[in-house]
């Protein structure tokens, strides 16, 4: 299968490139707007790879795409988060399958609306979500629930590794929401809380405590349409060195009080000394999925799936669902026609050859309070 990946010499792109290079099932080409980077990175491959120029904002894009035989393109190029849908709405005119790392929610939840009926008629499959949520998160908590007569909470928080390489696309789409009001299922009903304010404790079972706040993803709104009777849905991101932390409080403060309209602007400062912080932090980095509900015998339950990313691999966790769902294709495996976000795609155990690959360690732990 001939498979493009936009933006496949960045910060993800480069990853599920690396992956993807040495699959005799794939043939790879890596895209981007700088053809001497695609170059330069294709020939440190260690498969076969051809770099071409290709510029999704192009009037000729879908062309471009025929030209080139493309079957499947897996968007990279982020952030998403005010990403219109332009790019899949070629891939499907292209005739071509379609995969993204997006964790914009808005891009992400009004995708299956969007795009279903170009795909259905193009008979190709478009998954947005391909990354750590909604994919992997998804899968965890369908796991963990498993049997289950229902869920009543979810709470997840990722915990970067402070060494981990940060891009600045990722970066700019996390502060676009830093201090705006998020809605979020709380008590069974929507409310709103401002992002990156008011951290708190988050317990992980091979890592420190650490301090997580509130980010606005999919899943805050994916997870009480999919998962019904469930009341509280939270999603946290926990950076290691705490002071940075308290500066993306200070940044929401700040745009709450009206004197940082755009945070995100700042992106570009803040990637360039980031690197500032990394003698107080370390390459350990992990994320935490929690659930509570009503088990198989209709006993309370609580339980936890916890991953430790050490070496500073955790940037591959988000490149996982993408590679795995594009070997998929590639052997000829089916999945459902049309536009849709990536829950029940991907089983857990799917994903445990890719931790095993990165050295990365998963706990399942009952957490369920005992009586005495």
């Amino acid at each position: 299968m001939k498979t493009l990946v936009l933006g496949g010499y960045g910060n993800f792109g480069a990853r599920i490139s690396r992956a993807l290079a040495a699959d005799t099932a794939i043939e790879l080409l890596v895209g981007g707007r700088d053809l001497e980077r695609a170059t330069a990175f294709t020939q440190a491959l260690a498969g076969g790879a051809r770099a071409v120029r290709v510029d999704a904002q192009s009037p000729d894009f879908v062309q471009s795409l025929r030209e080139l035989g493309v079957e499947l393109v897996i968007h990279t190029a982020g952030p998403f988060q005010n990403q219109d849908y332009r790019v899949p709405q070629a891939v499907a005119a292209a005739g071509a399958h379609y995969i993204d790392l997006a964790d914009g929610r808005r891009f992400v939840c009004d995708f299956p609306a969007a795009l279903d009926g170009a795909f259905r008629n193009a008979g190709r499959t478009a998954v947005t979500g391909a990354s750590t949520v909604p994919a992997l998160s998804s899968a965890v908590v369908d796991h963990l629930a498993a049997g289950w007569q229902g869920i009543r909470g979810i709470d997840i928080c990722i915990a970067p590794a402070q060494g981990a390489p940060r891009g600045e696309a990722t970066l700019a789409g996390v502060l676009a929401y830093c201090g705006a009001p998020i809605r979020v299922w709380q008590h069974g009903r929507w409310t709103e809380q401002p992002g990156w304010a008011r951290p708190s404790t988050v317990r992980f079972a091979r890592m420190r405590p650490r301090r997580g706040a509130l980010c606005d993803i999919p899943d805050l709104e994916l997870f009480p349409a999919r998962h019904a009777g469930v009341q509280s849905v939270m999603f946290r991101a926990a950076l290691e060195v705490g002071l940075t932390q308290q500066a993306f409080a200070f940044l929401a403060a700040l745009r709450r009080i009206g004197l940082l309209p755009a945070p995100q602007k700042l992106a570009p400062l803040l990637h360039a000394t980031g690197g500032l912080f990394d003698a107080f932090g370390s390459a350990l980095g992990g994320m935490v999925v929690r659930v509570e509900g009503i088990d198989a015998r209709g006993a309370a339950a609580q339980r936890a799936w916890h991953i430790a990313a050490d070496d500073n691999h955790g940037p591959e966790i988000p490149c996982m669902a993408a590679i795995l769902l594009a070997r998929r294709l590639a052997r000829g495996d089916a999945l459902p026609v049309g536009a849709q976000a990536c829950m029940g795609l991907l089983a857990l155990p799917e994903f445990e050859p890719e931790f095993a690959r990165w050295g990365m360690v998963t706990d399942v732990v009952d957490e369920t309070p005992r009586m005495p």
